[in-house]
């Protein structure tokens, strides 16, 4: 399954409530951080709201 590496480029500060918990959802507890999820339609709906705060990368799984 193909993998996303997600990091958080911008700041929460600003912006509504329920965008700061769909980063910290993500997994997100500092700026600048990177996480990793599997490419799956619900974590593309939670990037889909915060996209103006991170940067995605699709990777291919190297495993198989």
């Amino acid at each position: 399954m193909p993998k996303l590496y997600i990091t958080w480029v911008k700041s929460g500060i600003g912006y509504n409530e329920s965008q700061k918990r769909t980063l910290k959802a993500l997994g997100f507890r500092r700026l600048n951080q990177s996480v990793t999820h599997n490419d799956l339609a619900s974590i593309r709906g939670m990037i889909n709201k915060v996209r103006h705060l991170v940067k995605v990368e699709e990777k291919a799984d190297e495993a198989e």
